[in-house]
């Protein structure tokens, strides 16, 4: 079976860059087909430390340029996606013997200046002895500094760009795989799934795999990749404050340990080379008992491997130029557009990280329409359009959540504050005109509902109830085996 007229532009790849991509193409005019082997954000975007941050670590390997796209791109998202994206402060405790007090300084001074006039706070020394942050951590460190960064819940930035794409004409295919490509003049032919597929440009956003996707097209990949296993593990919570930590290693790498889900910590990442299969990744045992020593050197309260209640490994696409650590191999990212001369467009992309992916998307549209200025005819627009429910304010999430608690009067704080921080103003497509939680249909546990199950099914591409509770949101930290279940069974197993 064969799909009739060409798209303009194939992308493959549904995480954080292909859903990007899709986003700004179809936006600048182009007829664009987003195909995904497996769920929207299944791989590495949902499987991050869940911040869009400059890299304060990147500034020790001279990433200038990369921290300042980057702390660009935070005040961006944050712009355009305030319900997903929040500002965080960090608190890092100077531990003299890994790096020196005026030294951290310089660096946050740097941090703080490079990315141009930013609004959030800037860095301060602070006093751990009488700082919040100070209570949960053992005496040794008493001095420290407290800086911003943003948080962001990485699925949901990919599910809201394929749904921002697909209301600018984009057409969303999940559980797709590609199985061929091949040129035949100025088309590409893709086949996936049961159809073939033909389009005028394909886009190669497979992330970890992109050299293998490059590889079945019949091209011979311009970049090594780099697989390297970024493994994350959450416990119950460590401390009773909203601050996060940036925590020194003695082996120079960087650990965090983060607020997370109103309950826990999430403890991350590691840098691990990760030669296996990509279709399932897990953190092995050394990983979790790594990141378990990593805050046990700074917190009263000691972390065991028995104590994770969930663990979590993406696999990033680190461009290779011969690092000789896993952690100081380049987050940057690199463009590949095939020859004008061989066809049909074909561009790769290598590399990058998740607060990037905006000014990526943009920089490959851009690429594709020197080629195919009468497809790509509109200008750039990501930027300054909010992505859907982010249509208010970046500094009024608080008021948003008092207007559903008005609205919606028996919903509790915290299901206000899930929702708002899931939807924003989108919430409203399900909680319709309901007066009660009947009125919403069945409840799952932990505050789902039926009417919510049913939105993402038909609005988000949630098929199974893994795309509900771990990327659509995280309520599978807060359901009972029974409720995942029965909500298994609703969704058809």
């Amino acid at each position: 079976m064969t799909a009739s007229s060409p798209y303009d532009l194939i992308v493959i790849g549904g995480g954080v860059n292909g859903a990007g991509v899709a986003r700004d193409a179809a936006g600048r005019g182009a007829k664009v087909l987003l195909l995904e082997a497996h769920d929207l954000a299944s791989g590495t975007s949902s499987k991050s430390t869940k911040l869009v941050h400059g890299g304060l670590r990147y500034l020790e390997y001279m990433e200038f340029g990369l921290v300042r796209e980057a702390l660009g791109e935070r005040e961006t998202l944050w712009e355009i996606a305030p319900h997903i994206v929040r500002p965080m402060r960090f608190v890092l405790p100077v531990n003299k013997a890994m790096r020196a007090h005026w030294k951290l300084r310089a660096g946050l001074f740097l941090y703080d200046h490079i990315g141009g006039k930013g609004t959030l706070p800037g860095s301060d020394a602070i006093d751990l002895d009488e700082h919040p942050a100070g209570r949960a951590l053992k005496g040794e460190c008493s001095g420290g500094f407290e800086y911003s960064d943003g948080w962001v819940d990485d699925a949901r930035l990919v599910v809201l760009n394929a749904r921002d794409a697909t209301r600018h004409g984009a057409e969303v295919l999940t559980r797709t795989k590609v199985t061929s490509l091949s040129r035949e003049g100025d088309l590409w032919n893709v086949r996936a799934g049961r159809k073939t597929f033909k389009g005028k440009a394909v886009v190669n956003a497979a992330g970890p795999a992109v050299d293998d996707l490059a590889k079945l097209a019949g091209l011979t990949p311009k970049y090594g990749i780099r697989r390297v296993r970024g493994s994350h593990i959450v416990v119950p919570r460590l401390f009773q404050h909203d601050f996060a930590y940036i925590l020194q290693q003695p082996d120079t790498r960087i650990c965090f340990a983060i607020p997370y889900e109103d309950d826990y910590t999430l403890i991350g990442t590691t840098d691990a080379e990760h030669p296996g299969s990509l279709d399932s990744v897990e953190p092995d045992e050394d990983e979790v008992r790594y990141l378990c020593d990593a805050v046990n050197r700074y917190f009263t309260k000691n972390v065991t491997p028995d104590d994770v209640v969930w663990s979590y490994a993406g696999v990033r696409a680190l461009v290779d130029f011969g690092a000789d650590r896993p952690e100081a191999a380049t987050r940057g990212y690199r463009l590949v557009l095939s020859d004008e001369e061989d066809g049909a467009p074909f561009l790769g992309i290598y590399g990058g990280k998740i607060t990037s992916y905006r000014h990526v998307a943009e920089e490959v549209v851009d690429m594709l329409a020197k080629r195919m200025p009468d497809v790509l005819t509109g200008k750039r627009w990501t930027a300054k359009e909010h992505l859907p429910g982010g249509d208010f304010p970046r500094d009024a999430q608080g008021l948003l959540v008092g207007e559903l608690l008005k609205e919606y009067p028996f919903l509790s704080k915290r299901d206000a504050t899930r929702i708002a921080r899931a939807y924003g103003l989108d919430a409203i497509g399900w909680l319709d005109d309901a007066k009660s939680w009947e009125d919403l249909g069945r409840n799952f546990g932990a505050g789902l509902s039926e009417a919510e199950v049913n939105y993402l099914r038909e609005q988000e591409w949630a098929v199974t109830a893994e795309d509900v509770l771990w990327r659509r949101s995280k309520l599978g930290l807060h359901l009972i085996e029974l409720e995942e279940a029965a909500l298994a069974a609703f969704m058809g197993g």
